[in-house]
C-alpha cells in the first residue's frame, strides 16, 4: 500500500493511496479535524446500514467474502452490545474494501466507494466537497495520461447494480422474476430517478432530442451523475424501508435539487441543459 496522491478538503489533507490497483481514501485524515475522530469510524461500523453497505459491495467485488460470517454479524447489528473493528470485520468476511495499519502511523483506509459512502454518513455536504476534489484529481491525472475519465459516470454505474437489485427484491413478484415483465419495473425506476433529477422521461427526452447519440445520461454534467449515483442508492433504502412510488419521488426530488444547489453554488447555471435550469428554479 503506497501514498498516490493527496486532495485538500475545507482545510483538510486527504492521502490516496494505490491498494490493488483500486483508489483507496484515508478515513483517518477525513476525520482529523473532528474530536474523537477515530470514535466516529467506529460509530460508523456500528451502523447496521453501513453493515449491509459494505456486505453488498463486498459481494459485488471480491470473490473471497465470507458471506456465512457476514451473516451473523449482520444479526449482531443494531443490539446495544454490538462492536465492530476494522480488524475483525476483514479477518471474519475476507473484506477488501476496508483495511487497518497498526502502529504509530497506522490508518484506516477504504476503496473510494466506501469512503465515498462514511463522507455521507457524516456530512452530505462534506461527502459533495470530497468528490468535486476528487473529481478534481482524477481530471488532472486523465489529462496528463490523455484518458477519457469520468469518475461519476463509473459511480453511477456502480450504483446501477445495487439500484436494479433493490428494484428485483421489493417491486418484482417472484412470477415476474426473470421475464420481459420485469423489464417494465426497471424502466419505470430508471425514469422515477430522470424525473426527479432531469424534469423528465427518457422517452420525453428522446422525443426533445431525435438527433442526439446515446441517453439523456450520456449527455449529463459531471454533477448531475454524481447526484444520479447517490440518488440510486437512496431509492435502494427507500424500496427496501416500504415508501410507495409518489412518496419516493418526492424525497428523491427534493434531495437532487439540494445536492445541485450545493454542487453549483458558486458556479453558473448558463452551462447546464435547459431541464436542469427548470428543476432548480
Amino acid at each position: 500500500m503506497k501514498r498516490s496522491n493527496t486532495i485538500r478538503v475545507q482545510g483538510t489533507e486527504i492521502s490516496i493511496y494505490d491498494f490493488k490497483e483500486a483508489d483507496y481514501i484515508s478515513l483517518t485524515d477525513i476525520v482529523r479535524a473532528y474530536d474523537d475522530g477515530n470514535e466516529l469510524i467506529n460509530n460508523w461500523l456500528r451502523n447496521r446500514n453501513t453493515i449491509e453497505y459494505l456486505g453488498v459491495w463486498e459481494q459485488l467485488y471480491n470473490e473471497g467474502f465470507n458471506s456465512v460470517e457476514f451473516d451473523g454479524i449482520k444479526k449482531e447489528a443494531g443490539l446495544n452490545r454490538f462492536r465492530l473493528s476494522v480488524k475483525k470485520w476483514t479477518t471474519a468476511t475476507g473484506a477488501i474494501g476496508i483495511r487497518a495499519t497498526a502502529g504509530r502511523y497506522g490508518k484506516t483506509i477504504a476503496h473510494k466507494d466506501i469512503a465515498l459512502n462514511f463522507c455521507y454518513w457524516l456530512s452530505p455536504a462534506f461527502q459533495l466537497y470530497v468528490v468535486k476534489e476528487f473529481q478534481r484529481l482524477k481530471e488532472e491525472e486523465a489529462e496528463r495520461k490523455r484518458l477519457d475519465w469520468n469518475i461519476h459516470r463509473v459511480m453511477a454505474k456502480a450504483n446501477y447494480r445495487i439500484h436494479t437489485e433493490a428494484v428485483r427484491q421489493h417491486l418484482i413478484p417472484p412470477r415476474l422474476q426473470n421475464t420481459k415483465k420485469a423489464g417494465l419495473y426497471f424502466a419505470s425506476e430508471a425514469d422515477m430517478i430522470n424525473l426527479a433529477l432531469f424534469g423528465l422521461t427518457a422517452k420525453q427526452w428522446r422525443s426533445e432530442n431525435p438527433e442526439a447519440k446515446g441517453n439523456m445520461r450520456d449527455h449529463a454534467t459531471p454533477e448531475q451523475l454524481l447526484v444520479l449515483s447517490n440518488l440510486q442508492s437512496l431509492n435502494a433504502k427507500l424500496m427496501k424501508w416500504g415508501c410507495d412510488e409518489e412518496q419516493r419521488l418526492q424525497i428523491l426530488n427534493e434531495s437532487a435539487i439540494e445536492e445541485m444547489s450545493i454542487l453549483l453554488s458558486g458556479s453558473s447555471l448558463k452551462d447546464l441543459p435547459p431541464e436542469q435550469k427548470k428543476l432548480n428554479k
